[in-house]
């Protein structure tokens, strides 16, 4: 059974900084693009950034220079650097992973989120 498995969220204050980890855990055959996504109080889950497997990235506009994501391909684990966090940037982060388990099996992985809170 594939997982994957946040951590690293928690309250900061405005300025500060968090780093987000999500493991990706089971019968892992293959693990393509991972992503981080946001889901802010009464509002839609939104993209963040994604990267693949070769470590090419991309970002939402709005997310540029203050997220940084990363990926260790050896440990299955995506991470999440964010960097002069703003009030308007408390959401739950979710995790997301494109894997191939060792069934042939391919589908779409969300992991449980983990809450970040901007706050002073």
């Amino acid at each position: 059974q594939v997982q994957l498995v946040e951590s690293g969220g928690g309250l900061v204050q405005p300025g500060g900084s968090l780093r987000l980890s999500c493991a990706a855990t089971g019968n892992i055959f293959r693990i393509y693009d991972m992503a981080w996504y946001r889901q802010a109080p009464g509002k839609q889950r939104e993209f963040v950034a994604g990267i693949a497997s070769g470590g090419t990235t991309n970002y939402a506009d709005s997310m540029k220079g203050r997220f940084t994501i990363s990926r260790d391909n050896a440990k299955n684990t995506v991470y999440l650097q964010l960097d002069s966090l703003k009030p308007e940037d408390t959401a739950v982060f979710y995790c997301h992973a494109d894997i191939t388990d060792t069934h042939q099996m391919a589908r779409l992985y969300w992991g449980q989120g983990t809450q970040v809170t901007v706050s002073s």
